[in-house]
């Protein structure tokens, strides 16, 4: 990494993987996106919260991710900004509940990538489409082309569907346990491994790491990549102990991890080998540094894609300065 830093006088040409799901994921996409050049940026995205809506299959991480690298997200951050709902309000007329709201474009999308299923695409095939047809210069791929459904094991014994607990439910129930069905069988999408092997630097975003990132690791050859990687760096997503946004706290306490940044820490135990901390945490540095792991103090919260973009750059200028000995 170093050398290629030197070689270059910028950032532009470091082979980047990004582990990345929901929108804490999107946004660092963004970041690293505008920091590097689109070749050499890889977006591995979480498929655990996949679900079948309205006859349809909805990939909420990988629609999140593809949207905000085509700036055509949301204002929330999800869905297609400006889109309207014709279809859900003549579905709500019918007495369907629409509780699990998506907007008319939104729709179109996963409708079509139902029917490229349908006739035997892949998962992987349709997103690299629908990434050029929006003009998406990098690489996205599901972790998976193949089905990796996260289960939720509630207090009282239930067992839900992430979009049920997530949406359905607005993550009310306490977690004690998760699942992660079809993950022994599943392999990673074509090119996935091979990304992680060829990079210089393994980013892990500022995810939910039960929710978004153990489903990407427990796919055992792209999980056996990244831990023999010799540059991984995780950004934390609590920022002043708390989640932007997203059950992260619960989700971490019902698991029995501390829901502070030493759970994080735990959550990617002998994974990392630099963790970026937002300057609220900043009392934190010494501790997670004696646990082993190189910590950078930065400003953490990427509401907008400039922010985004300071600490892409400024995660990299600090894993180059402050190399691992292997």
């Amino acid at each position: 990494m170093e050398r290629i830093l030197e070689a270059s006088g910028s950032y532009r040409n470091l082979r980047t993987v990004l582990l990345a799901g929901g929108v804490g994921g999107a946004r660092m996409a963004l970041g690293l996106a505008a920091a590097v050049e689109p070749e050499n940026l890889t977006v591995i995205v979480n498929v655990g919260d996949d679900a079948t809506m309205y006859g349809a299959l909805v990939c909420a991480d990988l629609d999140t991710v593809t949207y905000t690298l085509a700036g055509i997200n949301g204002a929330r951050g999800w869905g297609i900004a400006d889109d309207t709902h014709i279809v859900m309000d003549h579905l709500a007329t019918a007495g369907i509940d629409t509780t699990f709201e998506l907007g008319d474009r939104d729709l179109a999308h996963c409708l079509a990538r139902t029917l490229h299923l349908s006739k035997g695409g892949s998962l992987s095939g349709f997103t690299a489409a629908a990434a050029d047809r929006l003009g998406i210069g990098c690489t996205i791929l599901p972790a998976s082309d193949e089905p990796i459904r996260t289960k939720i094991e509630t207090a009282q014994g239930e067992q839900l569907d992430f979009q049920d607990y997530f949406v359905l439910r607005r993550h009310r129930d306490d977690v004690r346990g998760l699942m992660y069905l079809g993950i022994e069988d599943a392999r990673p999408a074509p090119g996935a491994v091979e990304a992680v092997a060829g990079a210089d630097l393994i980013v892990i975003a500022p995810s939910n790491p039960p929710l978004s990132i153990w489903p990407i690791l427990g796919l055992t050859a792209l999980g056996d990549a990244v831990r023999s990687h010799p540059q991984v760096v995780a950004v934390s997503p609590l920022i002043g102990g708390r989640a932007v946004k997203g059950p992260l706290v619960q989700v971490m306490g019902g698991l029995g991890l501390p829901p502070t940044n030493f759970g994080i820490l735990t959550a990617y135990e002998d994974l990392l080998t630099h963790f970026v901390i937002d300057r609220s945490d900043a009392a934190d540095a010494p501790g997670l540094a004696r646990l082993g792991v190189d910590v950078l103090v930065a400003n953490t919260l990427i509401t907008d894609p400039a922010a985004s973009t300071a600490l892409a750059i400024e995660t990299f200028e600090h894993v180059a300065s402050h190399p691992i000995a292997q």
